[in-house]
């Protein structure tokens, strides 16, 4: 713990320079709970709660579908969510930062 902080954040201005890879170890579709992003989010910085879900009420979801081995590259601010599966099948990746 740290001045209150049960963990410790890295500084926005270093992770705004950072890219995130997911290795996807099986097919992502949207039937099984595919990663989903509210885009251009990642240029606003470190968020609230609040401010989140203000982005979650008038921003688009987009779902990110890929192949097995297929690669996606996003920035780590870039907010995130993740749909149920809606079928039995996995969807494996391989999270790299």
């Amino acid at each position: 713990m740290k001045d209150g902080i049960i963990y410790a954040h890295s500084p926005a201005s270093a992770v705004r320079q950072a890219v995130a890879l997911r290795v996807h170890l099986d097919h992502c579709t949207v039937h099984n709970g595919p990663l989903r992003v509210l885009p251009g989010t990642h240029t606003e910085g470190v968020l609230t709660d609040d401010a989140i879900e203000k982005f979650a009420a008038r921003i688009a979801p987009v779902d990110c579908v890929v192949p097995h081995g297929g690669v996606l590259a996003a920035r780590p601010l870039l907010i995130p969510a993740s749909s149920k599966s809606q079928v039995e099948a996995p969807r494996r990746a391989l999270p790299i930062e």
